[in-house]
């Protein structure tokens, strides 16, 4: 399973396969074209109270995967559809932040990955 996050002004190629933008907002600046995304997946971003909350705060990075997983527990149907294209091929899910580190783009990989094996088997 090939699984990748890549920020979505970065140009995109021909080994990013299904391109996915996992943003509440659309990317400032950019068209659709630009974008090249194949799914806006908008409901697995987090939610708007835990976004601001956040605030892409390092030291609160932690504490935002949690309660980031527990909103992805309540959206599996869009969490199994990215494991289910990635187990046929390469997924890229993308993001609009700065920080290549401390994102949701990020944050739902891990998920993804972590829960692997239980998704496989709700499908």
């Amino acid at each position: 399973m090939k699984l990748k996050v890549k920020r979505v002004y970065d140009e995109p190629d021909e080994q990013d396969g299904l391109r996915i933008l996992v943003d509440r907002l659309w990317p400032r600046g950019l068209t659709k074209g630009e974008v090249a995304a194949d799914l806006w997946l908008r409901e697995l971003a987090p939610s708007e109270g835990l976004r601001k909350w956040f605030s892409h705060d390092a030291d609160k990075w932690g504490e935002f995967m949690c309660r980031y997983f527990g909103e992805l527990d309540g959206r599996q149907e869009s969490v199994r559809l990215i494991l289910t294209s990635a187990l046929k091929g390469p997924v890229t899910l993308l993001y609009g932040s700065k920080d290549d580190l401390h994102n949701n783009a990020v944050a739902l990989r891990e998920y993804i990955l972590s829960r692997k094996t239980q998704l496989k088997k709700a499908a």
